[in-house]
């Protein structure tokens, strides 16, 4: 039983020690009464496991896995079963001291009360090793030390998304060589990671597993939040299922004006420039000279649109944040109007914009000749995509062949125009012609799943107080 659980987690020496185990047993049965029936039995499992080394992929010690409530009563009923089992097969017998030591080929009994106190012992000596092993680290805000070990390996990344750990909001959990990390933030019993973990494939899969043990540990669910279909797999190792969110347009560069389709934009730029706009993108080194001016646009901005920041999975004004990025700003006879964060991946493998603002005094169309001259600035500067962010809902199929989740979200993305502008968002991000590629979001399934999505707009939205006032 308690090599069942390092099974289930995928781990290398829960696979050599079952083996092993295997191996004894057969021999073991066959030397104690010749039990064939037994040893037939174990033969077949050892025919079973043996081909599968490669799903035993994990290197983690099996004696630092966590072992969930529900694993622990269940080890303690089969042990205290097996034992009642035994006691009432062999009440006939009188109880003495010859029992210990009896050793035939048909003595049952005496092998009973060995097998009970051996097994008694092991269960015993894993507990206490489990109670002086090092508890997991409990979840805190990143420390200064940890926002820049992110910083490194998001610069290392080509997922755009991982600069979003720098926003402080979100705890950050490290494998042990520091390569790697996951965000994360708590509501509920849920622990919501931002994405897939941010590091090199097999950094992520042994983070992925610690996030799952600690969340367990601590009496939470796990959960990820926008992953992609490469993701997936690693999700359903972890034991989650995994609902669809919507759509990510990505376009790819390089960005060109040329042709009908793009005559909209043509026009768009000529409309603007014709206005004394001018595109321009601000190095790191310059952002802090700028800031008072991009403080104003901002308070403006939110001032008009009649809201508050919200976080998590979106970047709001934080002077500490900016001053990690490139910004691209639009200048209106010389004074900044527009701004945008530029998020870059590594390689120039993507490009991208967090944080929009603009104020009142700009000229029409602001966004649309924003994203424009970013794509061509990427183009220009031999970046491979463009990633315009999430559609969310889109892309659900509204058919009987589907779950009932993609039919939920198929309405209300035809009918929900009153809460969000699912519709308009999409057809806004699709006259850049970009490639559709699906988010979902893996969780525990079953009903918890309708919890977990009211804990993530909770995070994202600031509080459930929001939301309703929303």
């Amino acid at each position: 039983m308690v090599l069942a659980r390092g099974l289930q987690l995928r781990l290398d020496a829960a696979y050599l020690l079952t083996i092993t185990m295997l191996f004894l047993g057969i021999l073991l049965s066959l030397l104690k009464g010749f039990n064939v029936e037994e040893a037939l039995i174990l033969m077949a499992v050892l025919a079973v496991v043996v081909p599968a080394r490669r799903f035993f992929y994990r290197r983690a010690s099996l004696t630092r896995e966590w072992f969930t409530t529900g694993w622990i009563v269940t080890i303690l009923i089969v042990f205290g079963t097996s034992v009642w089992l035994g006691l009432f097969a062999f009440q006939h017998l009188e109880y003495s001291e010859q029992l210990w030591w009896r050793f035939s080929l048909d003595g049952s009994a005496p092998r009973f009360l060995r097998a009970s106190v051996g097994t008694a012992v092991v269960l015993l000596v894993v507990a206490l090793v489990r109670l002086l092993s090092p508890s997991m680290p409990d979840p805190s805000p990143p420390t200064e030390t940890e926002l820049e070990r992110a910083r490194s390996i998001a610069e290392k990344s080509d997922r755009v998304d991982a600069y979003l750990a720098l926003l402080g909001d979100k705890s950050l959990l490290f494998n042990d060589d520091g390569t790697a990390f996951i965000m994360y933030a708590i509501e509920g019993r849920s622990w919501v990671a931002l994405g897939p973990p941010v590091g090199s494939k097999d950094d992520c899969l042994e983070l992925a597993w610690r996030f799952h043990e600690l969340a367990s540990r601590n009496g939470g669910q796990p959960v990820f939040y926008q992953v992609g279909e490469d993701d997936l797999p690693v999700m359903v190792d972890l034991g989650l299922s995994f609902f669809r969110l919507g759509e990510e347009g990505r376009v790819s560069l390089p960005f060109s004006l040329e042709g009908k389709r793009r005559k909209e934009f043509r026009r768009t730029i000529r409309k603007v420039e014709g206005k004394n706009c001018t595109f321009e993108v601000i190095p790191r080194k310059s952002v802090p000279d700028i800031l008072p001016q991009l403080r104003t646009i901002s308070d403006k901005w939110l001032e008009m649109k009649g809201g508050r920041e919200i976080g998590f999975s979106l970047g709001y004004f934080d002077e500490r944040y900016l001053k990690n990025f490139p910004i691209a700003v639009i200048r209106y006879n010389g004074d900044i109007v527009a701004f945008a964060n530029v998020l870059e991946g590594s390689g120039k493998h993507e490009l991208s914009v967090d944080l929009m603002r603009y104020s009142s005094g700009a000229p029409g169309r602001i966004m649309d000749y924003l994203f424009v001259q970013l794509m061509l600035w990427g183009s220009e500067n031999g970046y491979g995509w463009f990633s315009l962010g999430m559609a969310p809902l889109s892309g659900f199929e509204n058919r009987h062949a589907t779950t009932a989740w993609d039919r939920i979200g198929a309405q209300v993305y035809q009918h929900g125009e009153h809460f969000y502008n699912y519709q308009g968002l999409r057809a806004y991000k699709a006259k850049f012609d970009p490639e559709w590629e699906p988010r979902y979001l893996a969780c525990p399934g079953g009903l918890t799943f309708p919890l977990v999505l009211v804990h993530v707009i909770t995070l994202i939205s600031g509080g459930v107080r929001r939301i309703i006032i929303r």
